[in-house]
């Protein structure tokens, strides 16, 4: 549904079995000039911000989805960056060049898909054929990208980037404008295409500026903390599950856990926990690296439309390319020299403060989609008052569980007080609730059937009342112990071996750990924060009557009686925040402009 088409790629064979890519981004720098209104605006707003079925752009939309958008046929403006892949997958080398556009196609991922991707049915079959023959003059042109590809990704998986599981949610309004249904939208090879494209790109141009010495805004990552990494290993421990490492895991440690538990029913809560130990990543003139998506430079470059960051990185290779030489930067005979203040007058201190600037927005940006989004799902759920719904638990604290429904993605909170009468120990590193009395448990991934009892729409919160524990849950419960003590025996813990992340809100995924089209998972994008916010939401409820326990510590909490029928529960459900953007964002937001093969690109004197 998007207009703002910012990116265009395209790919030829190349040497040695390999290619040349190019990856064509609109030339937003061209019009928003330094010190404008239209430049103090769009620092000010420093992103575009997503909401279900509407955007507030950064700029305005005659340049956002007018001058800036890569149309079909028509020539724009734009910022190439040329890359020679190896047969491998790996980057040799590049140059950044300015152009003007035509492009022959835009496809959307859907379409790319199914002209690409292995069938895996008669009708699949021949809906493929269809596409094939409908794009056939592109055909030869979309399976050298796809053949690139797979090159790539296969390249980034052997150095150890982490690649979380995930599905993606959309809400499907009626003409009401209220949530008609909420319904998962799977990840395609064609969104990894692009996704993996832009990897490259956005790498050629960290590197292009760090090998210039030029201060500019790196998109950084660190590692996981100790306390984080404490706190995962006991967690692990307990699921029959080991991380690597030491005290400084790499991204390749990090991914054996996840082929550990590919096939794990339980694999998204897991990724979730994984997820939530690591930094929060963010903009800085000092590059340290990009731990999840494994790259030792990294910077955005490929959305100017609607991140300042890329903007900045944008004038920045204006500024090498009309100014400075070499086998990295081609400029036209005619382009004239741009003097550093007039194109690019940032020093260090300047890009420091802009770096804060543009990573507090992006998490106010975030905020709000989410917020919004919770909203719109509350009142989604007021029609289901009543209704019984089966759900996973997907957060155990002191004061109760945080359920999702399975069916509709909504997450809600059972107090603990709504639970059987019994005392409940809560314990922090199994992440479960005990009963002292009866022995029962609700453990971290654990199926239950609940009742939806009250919907605060104005606090946009949810509270559910438990009905019983589904009987897959117990059998998965001891299949896991088993499993434990059975790697215990074999001695597994010690040989080293070795999500879908949940945006987790309030009323449920609102888009899980999509891409943002840069291939950072909004896992690795928010990381830090995505804990940090839950704790913060969940708060709210640890005031309520009957959650006298402290968090991180074993608990004991006398519950009230219930009575059928009716229920006492004031607590609210909170919002966890999944860990936007392996760089790569969600609710609304697009990866790139989609699959738009086949254009020519001329460079012109600027």
């Amino acid at each position: 549904d998007a207009k703002d088409f910012d990116d265009a790629v395209y790919a030829a064979p190349g040497k040695q079995g390999g290619w040349t890519l190019f990856v064509a981004i609109a030339d937003v720098s061209h019009y928003v000039r330094i010190g404008s209104a239209l430049d103090e605006e769009a620092s000010n707003r420093a992103t575009s911000v997503y909401f279900p079925g509407h955007v507030i752009p950064m700029l305005p939309e005659k340049l956002s989805n007018g001058l800036c958008s890569l149309r079909p046929e028509t020539d724009r403006l734009v910022m190439v960056s040329e890359m020679e892949i190896s047969a491998s997958g790996e980057l040799d080398s590049f140059k950044f060049y300015e152009a003007v556009i035509y492009s022959h196609a835009r496809l959307t991922y859907n379409e790319m898909a199914d002209m690409v991707q292995p069938a895996e049915s008669d009708a699949g079959q021949h809906l493929q054929d269809k596409m094939r023959a409908r794009y056939q003059p592109l055909l030869p042109h979309l399976d050298t990208l796809f053949s690139l590809y797979q090159a790539l990704r296969q390249q980034r998986q052997q150095a150890g980037a982490m690649d979380f599981d995930s599905t993606e949610t959309r809400m499907v309004f009626g003409e009401d404008r209220k949530i008609r249904e909420i319904v998962p939208v799977e990840r395609s090879d064609a969104h990894r295409l692009i996704e993996e494209c832009m990897l490259c790109a956005n790498v050629a141009a960290a590197r292009l500026l760090e090998g210039a010495r030029l201060p500019a805004l790196y998109r950084i990552h660190e590692g996981p903390n100790q306390d984080k990494l404490d706190s995962l290993r006991d967690f692990l421990t307990e699921m029959g599950l080991y991380l690597g490492g030491g005290d400084s895991p790499t991204t390749g440690d990090y991914q054996q856990v996840l082929q550990q538990i590919a096939e794990r029913p339980d694999r998204h809560l897991l990724q979730t926990q994984l997820i939530r130990s690591m930094m929060q990543a963010v903009y800085s003139p000092d590059n340290c690296g990009h731990f999840g998506l494994s790259f030792p430079e990294y910077t955005h470059f490929t959305s100017p439309i609607r991140r300042y960051p890329d903007l900045l990185v944008h004038r920045a290779i204006r500024y090498l390319i009309r100014n400075k030489k070499g086998k990295s930067l081609q400029a036209h005979p005619e382009q004239k020299p741009l003097a550093k203040k007039a194109i690019y007058p940032y020093e260090h201190s300047d890009l420091d403060g802009l770096g804060e600037v543009c990573s507090t927005a992006e998490r106010r940006a975030d905020a709000a989609s989410y917020s919004v989004a919770d909203w719109l799902k509350c009142e989604y759920m007021q029609d289901h008052v009543g209704d019984e719904f089966v759900g996973t638990i997907t957060a155990v604290t002191s004061f109760g569980l945080f359920v999702e429904l399975n069916e509709v993605y909504v997450e809600g909170l059972v107090h603990i007080t709504e639970l059987s009468n019994d005392y409940y120990h809560f314990d922090p590193v199994r992440h479960q609730l005990q009963g002292e009395r009866s022995g029962s448990t609700y453990q971290l991934g654990g199926s239950v059937t609940v009742r939806i009892v009250r919907v605060d729409l104005e606090e946009k919160k949810i509270d559910l009342q438990m009905v019983g524990v589904a009987a897959d849950s117990r059998r998965q419960s001891r299949k896991q112990k088993g499993g434990l003590r059975q790697d215990l025996k074999e001695g597994k813990l010690s040989a080293g071996k070795g999500g879908k992340s949940r945006r987790g809100s309030k009323s449920g995924k609102g888009g899980s750990s999509a891409k943002d089209g840069d291939g950072e998972s909004r896992g690795q994008k928010r990381g830090k924060s995505s804990a940090k916010g839950g704790d913060k939401a969940r708060s709210n409820a640890k005031s309520r009557p009957g959650s006298k326990s402290k968090p991180g510590a074993k608990s004991k909490t006398k519950p009230k009686q219930k009575r059928a029928g009716k229920s006492n529960n004031k607590a609210a459900t909170t919002s966890r925040r999944k860990g936007k953007n392996s760089s790569s964002k969600g609710a609304g937001k697009k990866s790139g402009s989609g699959p738009a093969s086949g254009q020519s690109a001329k460079r012109r004197p600027r």
